[in-house]
């Protein structure tokens, strides 16, 4: 045998060599085959561990929110039905109170004398006080009951003074004359200055009261001489069987609506359903839940979408918790509380679409984290291919001793990491570092990487569920004002459907969530109409506060019966007092005499008008401008005049309209909006406005809206 460097070649040595040698390769192939089948394995499990946490995240999230939402919704749900019944149930027990005093007064009229009432006095506007009515052609004199009926003014009285709910409050008697309780003194005289008559027995609450012969609330209707909308408890007054009188409360719908805003949920809908199925309340004023008057509200229970039927009916009867329903192409989480005092149902209702948005945020986020982290083991696997040569070729000169305890070190680890890795679900989405993994070398980086993972992963899980409730309590802030701001703007049309002398429409869409600009127009009287356009400098929250202490200044004093240029001074006076922010407003404000056509105007640096005679096209109408009011004090305005002929129409707007800016940066102008008013000069100011903002959202385009688009037509028909 020959020698080379002391081996013997094809001796026992070299035999024992090539032993070693085809045991180490052997070693190192199998080491390799295990390396890579772990890594796959691991890679798949890695996987199929992801796919399950954004199962288990999504269902822990979906429940999560289905949980706060069913405590948040039911909770607000049932506060607003306990808001609303206390509101019906004071004055249910008001009317009550009403029908016993007086059953007892017609019971024992010996121990009282008749006692007399007054017409109601313009002076007493403002102020409670007991005052008399009664129908065309009866003589009050010749009212039987009248003497008697006149005994309850002093419990009406007091009764309107401490009740929270009542608008008012009456006692009508069978002969027809009426005696009630209310601050509206005013309101009651015609043109001419007398005081009108009232058809007592005609009215709904009337005949109701004595079909049902029990205490009995009627539907939506319109006061018959503000144009409010309300409701009216009435019971009727028998006296040995017979009908003496009729007893009542009125309860206007703001005065629910404030009880039921502040609870209102971002995207939610709040309604108040009757015993017919009929909404007397809702916190929308278009779609399926749009409030109508009476004459017009429809039975929901027998609405074409049987889920919504079958809700309505179950919601009446017994109530409902949190369930889903389906309106045209949305999902709805619903639920609905009785209220016992008049046996109708309070019900809330949020968009599904805004509670799967967390979800959505989150495993996004988690796809994110977890991309990261398998670039990062990538990296990790790259440099731990390369160490692992440099350990193969140790073990092939170390032996297979080295290479069989180098592979035991590497393999248990990446074992006990999968096995780990595989246990995680549900709850439990903590990996966490152990002793097993702490190898110095990648798979402790892998480890490290993975707990990091696991960590952020259950970290942002909590903050997702913080910032999602941030949110939803600043939106709801903002939506709320947002109804606030909607509701103190006339927005109900016809708005004067017993008046058929003239047409009027007006809309507002602000630049933001809520804006500065601001329309109104009220009946000072029969014949006087009160229009006002205005647009109060800046925008957002600051401008809409702005915004109602004008418009509630310009309508109280213009109810005064001041002229146009009167009001705006005593309004520049009232805002100037207290106005350390250095806001202003620009103020249109005419009074239209319908009967005439004839228009008082005065003009605080607004808008000019524009006007179209019976028989031409609409025209810029250039009026005398006066100061902004709040810029200066002490400021006077001058007046104008001109007529609106039988079939013309006035156009009012703000500056936001002829302002309006396309993308090259170029203004819509008045020429533009003479030519989209000239377009359709005969329609009606609904079809006008229509027309209007058809023209400014075509010219603007996709460019942003910058400022508020608020627009008002009136036409003499």
């Amino acid at each position: 045998m020959k020698k080379w460097f002391g081996l013997k070649i094809g001796g026992l040595q070299q035999k024992i060599l090539n032993l070693v040698l085809i045991f180490i390769l052997a070693i190192v192939g199998a080491y390799f085959g295990a390396s890579v089948y772990l890594s796959q394995n691991l890679t798949k499990v890695v996987n199929d561990s992801t796919e399950k946490q954004i199962v288990s995240m999504t269902k822990i999230s979906e429940e999560t929110m289905s949980g706060m939402l069913n405590a948040s919704l039911t909770q607000s749900n049932k506060m607003e039905a306990d808001i609303a019944n206390s509101v019906f149930t004071e004055a249910k027990g008001n009317v009550q109170t009403l029908q016993e005093y007086a059953e007892y007064i017609f019971t024992h009229p010996d121990e009282f004398s008749d006692k007399s009432v007054s017409y109601p006095k313009k002076e007493n506007d403002g102020k409670p006080s007991v005052q008399l009515q009664h129908e065309d052609g009866l003589d009050p004199a010749e009212d039987s009951y009248l003497g008697l009926a006149g005994n309850m003014g002093e419990i009406m009285l007091s009764m309107f003074k401490n009740s929270t709910v009542v608008n008012s409050c009456f006692i009508a008697t069978a002969d027809g004359s009426i005696v009630f309780v209310d601050d509206r003194a005013g309101s009651y005289f015609d043109e001419n200055g007398n005081v009108e008559t009232f058809e007592t027995r005609q009215r709904p609450w009337y005949i109701g009261a004595v079909e049902n012969k029990e205490i009995y609330f009627t539907g939506v209707e319109l006061d018959a001489f503000t144009n409010i909308p309300g409701l009216v408890c009435s019971a009727p007054v028998y006296v040995d069987g017979e009908l003496v009188a009729v007893v009542g409360a009125d309860i206007f719908l703001y005065q629910i609506s404030d009880f039921m805003k502040d609870s209102a949920k971002s995207g939610s809908i709040n309604c108040i359903i009757n015993e017919k199925g009929e909404l007397v309340f809702s916190s929308l004023d278009e779609g399926t839940f749009k409030t109508s008057t009476s004459d017009q509200a429809v039975d929901l229970r027998e609405h074409q979408n049987k889920e919504l039927a079958e809700f309505v009916t179950k919601a009446l009867s017994e109530g409902s918790g949190l369930t889903s329903l389906s309106l045209g192409d949305k999902e709805y989480y619903v639920c609905a509380t009785p209220m016992d005092s008049v046996g109708w149902t309070v019900a809330s209702a949020v968009d599904k679409e805004l509670t799967d948005i967390p979800t959505k945020k989150l495993i996004a986020e988690y796809e994110k984290v977890n991309r990261e982290a398998q670039d990062k083991y990538s990296e990790s696997a790259g440099k731990s291919q390369n160490n692992l040569l440099i350990v193969t070729v140790g073990i092939l000169i170390l032996a297979s001793a080295a290479a069989l305890l180098l592979a035991s070190r590497i393999v248990k680890p990446i074992v006990r990491m999968t096995d780990r890795i595989g246990e995680l679900k549900d709850s439990d989405l903590a990996f966490k570092m152990e002793d097993a993994y702490k190898t110095g070398d990648e798979i402790e980086v892998l480890a490290e990487s993975f707990a990091t993972l696991s960590k952020r992963t259950l970290d942002y899980i909590g903050q997702i569920t913080k910032i999602t409730a941030e949110k939803e309590r600043i939106g709801a802030e903002l939506e709320l004002a947002t109804r606030i701001q909607a509701d103190m703007l006339p927005n109900i049309y016809p708005a004067f459907p017993d008046r058929k002398e003239f047409d009027i429409y007006a809309t507002m869409t602000p630049a933001k969530e809520v804006g500065g600009d601001f329309y109104d127009f009220f009946l000072i009287d029969d014949d006087h109409l009160g229009l006002v356009m205005a647009d109060v400098s800046g925008k957002g929250v600051p401008a809409a506060l702005f915004m109602m202490m004008s418009k509630i200044l310009v309508n109280n004093f213009a109810m005064l019966g001041g002229s146009p240029s009167k009001v705006l001074e005593q309004v520049n006076t009232q805002i100037c007092k207290n106005n350390d922010e250095e806001m202003f407003v620009t103020v249109w404000f005419g009074v239209l005499e319908i009967s005439t056509g004839k228009v008082k105007a005065a003009n605080a640096g607004h808008e000019y008008p524009m006007i179209k005679k019976a028989d031409g096209s609409f025209e810029l109408y250039k009026d005398k401008h006066g100061f902004v009011i709040g810029g200066m004090e002490g400021m006077r305005y001058k007046e104008y005049e001109f007529t609106l002929e039988k079939g013309g129409t006035l156009f009012l707007y703000t500056d936001g309209v002829a302002e309006a800016t396309n993308a090259e940066n170029v203004l819509f102008g008045t020429d533009r909006m003479l030519e989209a008013l000239n377009t359709e000069p005969e329609a009606v100011p609904e079809k006008l406005l229509e027309n209007m903002r058809k023209a400014v959202d075509d010219f603007v385009g996709d460019a942003p809206q910058f400022d508020d688009l608020t627009m008002l037509g009136v036409k003499l028909l």
